[in-house]
This record gives structure tokens, sequence and C-alpha cells, in this order.
């Protein structure tokens, strides 16, 4: 018996290695944790016809043209662990602005880098208020937490509102997205992540640099939190060689903005 057990184990964790690089389309209206073939070779990464198609039908983006070699920087902020700053900084040196998919814990508990970050010409994305699982609300629902956000947003710092937004943890369905669309906001998910959120596991900048390299590739949409201090440490070299190999920094602006009709007021200057 306990032969079958180990068995179990091994196969278990194979899958879950599988799963956390590819995760095939589920069905509409369950939950569909997002995932991908990761890119090697600068050959972009895919997430499969059928995925595809549903995020075509509502606008959602994870990544550019293949034929462009443009990187898009974005970062994922759920609580301030004292590294952010360095990114900042960072991104001001190199003249990047990127997008900071935040809570409404991170906008309220760290509203001075929040406000930096707008001074600093970046965008803000909505990664919900309290960061729960919205596949499990109801439509309704869904839209009062994308809201909450943008009002907290608009009392505590210049901007009106958000216009892009992720799903915490990535996971979603064709529910959340049109809920989403209804309110004026496009999905945005990624192509270059990695095991990057575990605060007290580091690993030093030649993790980050490494983990980002090996998965780069043109019209990249690359997603990293904050909380780590590897992205804080491995960012700069990677910015660097990554344009020695030729790319350049975009904003999600230049992608995102064709497939919704929001009125321009809402747009980031």
């Amino acid at each position: 018996m306990w032969k079958h057990h180990i068995v179990g184990i091994v196969l278990a964790a194979l899958i879950i290695s599988i799963g956390f690089s590819y995760q095939p389309f589920s069905a509409q209206g369950k939950e569909i944790h997002w995932g991908l073939k990761r890119a090697t070779n600068e050959k972009q990464a895919e997430a499969g016809a059928e995925l595809d198609a549903l995020l075509e039908k509502h606008g959602a983006i994870y990544k550019g043209p293949a034929d462009k070699k443009v990187l898009y920087l974005t970062f994922d902020n759920g609580y301030e662990n004292g590294y952010t700053e360095s990114i900042l900084d960072t991104l001001k040196t190199e003249k990047i602005k990127a997008t900071f998919f935040l809570t409404g814990h991170y906008l309220e508990s760290a509203t001075p880098l929040v406000k930096r970050m707008i001074e600093d010409g970046h965008q803000i994305g909505n990664h919900s208020y309290g960061h729960p699982n919205l596949a499990r609300l109801s439509k309704d629902e869904i839209k009062k937490e994308l809201q909450k956000f943008d009002n907290r947003l608009k009392e505590l710092t210049s901007l009106e509102r958000t216009t892009v937004t992720r799903p915490p943890e990535g996971i979603f369905n064709e529910q959340v997205l049109e809920a989403a669309n209804e309110i004026g906001h496009q999905h945005f998910f990624w192509s270059i992540a990695f095991i990057d959120w575990h605060r007290d596991q580091k690993k030093g900048g030649k993790y980050a640099y490494d983990q980002l390299m090996s998965q780069i590739h043109p019209g990249a949409i690359i997603l990293m939190h904050t909380v780590s201090p590897d992205n804080a440490e491995g960012l700069p070299s990677f910015i660097k060689d990554a344009r020695k190999m030729g790319y350049t920094f975009g904003t999600l602006n230049d992608l995102n903005m064709n497939k919704l009709d929001i009125p321009l007021s809402f747009l980031p200057r």
C-alpha cells in the first residue's frame, strides 16, 4: 500500500511542476488558472489556441507583437517589503516606465510609494481591492472589487481611476473578463514569470537575472513581485543586458487601448 502512496505523490508533484509552466484551457465558466508554455531561445511563450481566442474576444493581452523586440515591465504589489523604492530608483535611472498592479492593502499601507509611482510616470493597475478569487464572485461583486480599489485610489492620489487590471493569482473565467470590460477595464496577464513571491526565501540577484534572461522573448510582458530582494538586485543587470540584445522597453499603453472603448479622460497622462 505504501508503494502506491509514493507513486501517487510523485505523480502529483509532476503534475504541479508541469502546470506551473503550462496550464491547459478550462471549460467556460470554470476557474482558469493562468499558465502557459514558457518561452525558450527567444521564441514567444504560448497559452494555446483556445485560451488565445478567449482572451482576444475580451481584449485581454499577455504578450506583444512577435516581430518587435519590446519588453513590458509589470509588478504586482500586495504588500510592501522594503524593496519597491530600489526598483523605482532603477526604473528612473534607466528611464523606463512600468505598470504596478496594486491591491487595496498596498494602496492604503504604502501610499507615499504609490504617489511616487504616479509622479515618476508609471501606470497604476488594478489588482482588486481585497485580493479575492474573482472567479468565485458574481459579476456585480467583481465590479465592486475593482471599483472599490478605484474609489480609494481617487481619494488617496491624483488619479481618477485605473483602466488595466490583473486578477489575483491569475485566476479568472470569462465572467471576470466580461465584468472588467463592462466598467472600462482591460485585462493584462503575462508571458514571463517565475517564483519570486516568497519574502523569506532570498536566492540572490543572479537568480532573478537568470530567470528573466532564460525566458526573454519579443513582446514579453514580464511579471515580477516587488517583495523580492532578488528582483531589486537583478533588475539593473537584466535591463542593461536586454538592451545589449537589442530589446527596448515599452508600456502597456502601447498595446491596450485599441480594443476597448475607454473614454480618453480615463487614460493615464
